[in-house]
């Protein structure tokens, strides 16, 4: 199975191109559209700013490829950055929107929470939805491993896949339909992220 990974100059790229081949398909590094359309899979990785990440995938005309292959029902993951992308809008965007594919925005976390912000480091999942294919066989208090700023709040709550607590409860991980999210980053969460990659290299 090919899996695309879309380059766009913004995410931990060989690192999720490492995970994915360890769980058997074969991660295709692009940002040309005709690789986008012939693989079975997109990941969007994404670390950086949400203005940056905005400019360079309209630079690269890559948005609506984005947009086309969602709708064309072809399983996509975000990773941290490259989940916010999904939604309208984010409170660090000085003149971008986002994709628009999920309603919803991104928040900054308050300092007023009393933690330290970016939130980085090792957390629990939470409310794990039991009807997400992409976390089968993740169990609640699994740890994974976070590095950001600012989380999504999706307006259909019913997308929400499992939750984190940094001093506010947060989604960390959507899914609807063919679309799916992880704040945090699989590629860095060992046995636990190796299992959610390979949930997505196993869907049907």
């Amino acid at each position: 199975m090919k899996i695309a990974i879309i380059d766009y100059g913004m995410g931990n790229i060989h690192s999720v191109s490492k995970a994915i081949e360890l769980c058997g398909a074969k991660p295709i590094i692009t940002n040309k559209k005709s690789q986008l359309s012939s693989c079975e899979k997109i990941v969007l990785p994404g670390v950086g700013a949400f203005d940056d990440a905005v400019t360079e995938l309209e630079k690269l005309k890559l948005i609506p490829v984005i947009k086309e292959q969602v709708k064309n029902k072809k399983p996509f993951l975000g990773i941290c950055l490259g989940m916010q992308l999904l939604f309208e809008t984010s409170q660090e965007a000085k003149s971008k929107a986002g994709l628009g594919i999920l309603k919803g925005q991104v928040i900054k976390f308050s300092a007023k929470l009393g933690q330290k912000v970016p939130h980085m480091g090792w957390n629990n999942l939470e409310d794990i939805s039991a009807g997400c294919s992409l976390l089968n066989g993740i169990t609640a208090r699994a740890q994974v491993y976070f590095c950001h700023s600012y989380y999504p709040e999706p307006v259909d709550k019913d997308v929400v896949a499992a939750s984190c607590n940094y001093g506010v409860k947060f989604a960390c991980a959507l899914a609807k339909e063919n679309i799916y999210g992880v704040q945090f980053h699989p590629e860095k969460s060992q046995a636990i992220g190796l299992k959610i990659i390979r949930n997505f290299v196993e869907l049907c």
